[in-house]
């Protein structure tokens, strides 16, 4: 009986720790399924990228300026920009940009960009896909990583590639081409 017992028992606990995962203490491993994780996807999203630093209806602005007049170093900008389908503002709104940017290079114009393409149309709408990465602007194409989302991109990666559409030295308001690649559930 007692053997029949221990037998019971070790089916038991195997089976929880596949059901469960396998505990480590303050993590452990889960089974994918049990999250509604099954095969990834691969989606390609293209839209237009506003940063209207001009105007009354500005969408990007500075939060924190340099402490020395000869260097962009250290400008940070919060921003809400909208993202269209075509590069004038005007195109069918699809989402906006939300989140910052800050000049983090004191040789080039470069860029950190944080930020969130939190969309609004069609099934993607509250869905987020995060960016997080270097953007030197005066390169003709930048690549950032996606480093996660929310709803539809839940536990997603991949990249965004961003090219320079138009700028405006005068404003400095810039439109921004960017293709998003991302793997998704």
């Amino acid at each position: 009986m007692a053997s029949q017992f221990t037998v019971f028992f070790l089916i038991l606990s195997l089976s929880t720790v596949l059901v469960i995962g396998e505990d480590h203490g303050f993590g452990r491993i889960l089974d994918r399924e049990l999250l509604g994780l099954k095969k990834e996807k691969l989606s390609h999203f293209q839209f237009y990228w506003h940063d209207i630093v001009s105007g009354r209806n500005a969408t990007s602005v500075p939060v924190v300026r340099p402490t020395q007049n000869t260097s962009t170093f250290g400008f940070l900008s919060m921003i809400d920009d909208p993202l269209t389908l075509g590069p004038k503002v005007s195109s069918k709104l699809v989402g906006r940009a939300q989140g910052f940017y800050a000049s983090a290079s004191q040789q080039e114009v470069s860029l950190l960009m944080v930020m969130n393409f939190a969309f609004i149309e069609g099934k993607y709408n509250s869905s987020t896909i995060t960016v997080l990465g270097r953007n030197s602007v005066f390169n003709s194409m930048r690549e950032m990583p996606v480093i996660g989302g929310s709803g539809l991109f839940r536990f997603s990666r991949g990249y965004a590639q961003a090219r320079t559409h138009t700028f405006d030295p005068k404003t400095g308001d810039a439109i921004v081409e960017y293709n998003v690649y991302v793997l998704h559930y």
